[in-house]
């Protein structure tokens, strides 16, 4: 399984979760962060704004979705046709493990041939 984290614009999170939840994966987490990319911030006049609010978005997906759930996200997330900086991030991660809390059953990811004991 993969995880994936997505740093997008706040204005975007209600156009990237709809869109996820459009191509079938309804589970996400949500944070509010801030932070500054390649351009280290807004400056407006003499008053620099270098810490710009963004909301992550965190989902994991079977590794045979990666691609498919990526162009969701860069679909949804993009400013206009050609896209400004500061639009965001996606960052995709290997996850080695996942457990339901309530049931105490480890998931595994469909995708991957389940090895025999």
């Amino acid at each position: 399984m993969l995880m994936i984290r997505t740093i997008v614009r706040p204005e975007k999170v209600y156009d990237v979760m709809q869109g996820l939840l459009d191509a079938g994966y309804p589970s996400i987490t949500k944070i509010s962060v801030v932070g500054r990319g390649k351009q280290r911030g807004l400056r407006v006049g003499d008053v620099v704004y270098d810490e710009i609010p963004k909301e992550m978005l965190f989902t994991v997906v079977p590794n045979t979705d990666k691609d498919f759930v990526v162009r969701a996200i860069l679909d949804n997330a993009k400013s206009g046709a050609e896209g400004k900086f500061g639009d965001g991030k996606i960052f995709v991660s290997a996850v080695e493990e996942v457990y339901t809390i309530s049931t105490g059953e480890r998931e595994t990811d469909p995708s991957l041939p389940v090895k025999e004991a």
